[in-house]
């Protein structure tokens, strides 16, 4: 390793993010199989996975003439509380956190090198199978609950890639896999979503679900979705790795969990949502990962939830939601209404 990976290294601690690896680009060993994943149909609606789909085969492709990517990891507090939200989704957006503290990096780099030096971060938004060059960068390993998992830190962290056009020293990939014979994520998936070690079916996964369909929710999901609001960290709470080495935030995290999701059960923070004012979402929810859903979608949840773990007293928030603009919201209020209708007798 010469000076600089070191400095690049160095620096990308001192910004906070908690793994960094560095990999070359070139072809990418997993784009057939997740091609083959997008034609069995398991994307669902997800149609922006298929764009860039010649760039995702190489890595040198998305910034002409990128020879190394720096990898990094941030971690989201695997040992907070679990909740009605997922972790990940309970304080800033990560995008806007991880791709500012990427670019800093990148002028460093720039600095350094006498540059400008052609480059380009990534953070869950362009076309690059991360993951990927992740687990080529010595970050972990593929878990059976497709998650990438690090031997230190479980798997509660952000995936960011800064690409550059630079021979870089890469490290050792991660060759080996340490789940061995466990399945408790898949046995744990309360919608059976992991069909199998390492294979997900998007369609039936309740992050999926709850923040990126944008139509009604298949009536016999609804109830397995229990009281989450949005999200899902089922599959990695019961995974060992982060069992043993998950960790808390820092209390300067902007991770941290932000004022309007005070409510830690779901129904709470179902009734709330549910008697939100577009205003007042906006406002709540500035910079938040949350926002991808919009208001009519966490109305949406919100009715399911109370449909699931509601009471009778909770029926006059459902009926008011019968008068919302929405259609998407009327149909799933009027649905946890059916179901509250025993209790209420």
């Amino acid at each position: 390793m010469t000076a600089l990976e070191q400095r690049i290294k160095a620096q990308a601690y001192g910004l906070g993010f908690d793994l960094v690896g560095i990999t070359t680009t070139g072809p990418v060993p997993t784009a057939d199989r997740f091609d083959q994943w997008l034609d069995a149909g398991r994307a669902g609606a997800m149609h922006y996975l298929e764009r860039g789909a010649e760039k995702r085969r190489d890595t040198r492709r998305p910034v002409d003439g990128a020879r190394s990517a720096v990898v990094v990891g941030l971690d989201y507090g695997g040992r907070e509380p679990a909740g009605p939200v997922a972790r990940y989704a309970r304080g800033d957006d990560y995008h806007d956190v991880m791709e500012a503290r990427l670019r800093e990096l990148h002028r460093c780099v720039d600095a350094w090198t006498g540059g400008p030096v052609r480059g380009k971060a990534y953070v869950d938004t362009g076309p690059l199978l991360e993951r990927d060059l992740a687990r080529r960068a010595g970050l972990g390993w593929f878990g059976k609950n497709t998650m990438l998992i690090n031997p230190r830190t479980g798997s509660f962290f952000f995936l960011g890639v800064l690409l550059l056009d630079l021979d870089l020293t890469p490290d050792a990939p991660f060759e080996n896999e340490h789940c061995g014979h466990c399945t408790r994520c898949l046995d744990a998936c309360p919608t059976k979503a992991l069909v199998e070690p390492g294979v997900l079916d998007a369609r039936r996964c309740i992050s999926y679900l709850t923040i990126e369909l944008r139509d009604e929710i298949p009536e016999e999901l609804r109830a397995p979705i229990g009281g989450l609001v949005y999200g899902c960290d089922i599959c990695q709470d019961v995974c060992p790795w982060n069992v043993k080495f998950g960790r808390s935030l820092p209390a300067t995290s902007p991770f941290s969990t932000r004022e309007a999701l005070g409510a830690t059960d779901g129904r709470t923070l179902a009734r709330e949502l549910l008697g939100m004012r577009q205003d007042e979402f906006s406002r709540a929810f500035r910079g938040s990962p949350m926002k991808r859903a919009k208001l009519r979608g966490l109305k949406r949840n919100a009715a399911v939830v109370l449909g699931n773990v509601g009471t009778a007293d909770d029926a006059e928030v459902l009926t008011r939601a019968l008068d919302d603009p929405e259609p998407l919201v009327r149909a799933h209020a009027a649905w946890a209404l059916g179901r509250l209708a025993p209790a209420a007798h």
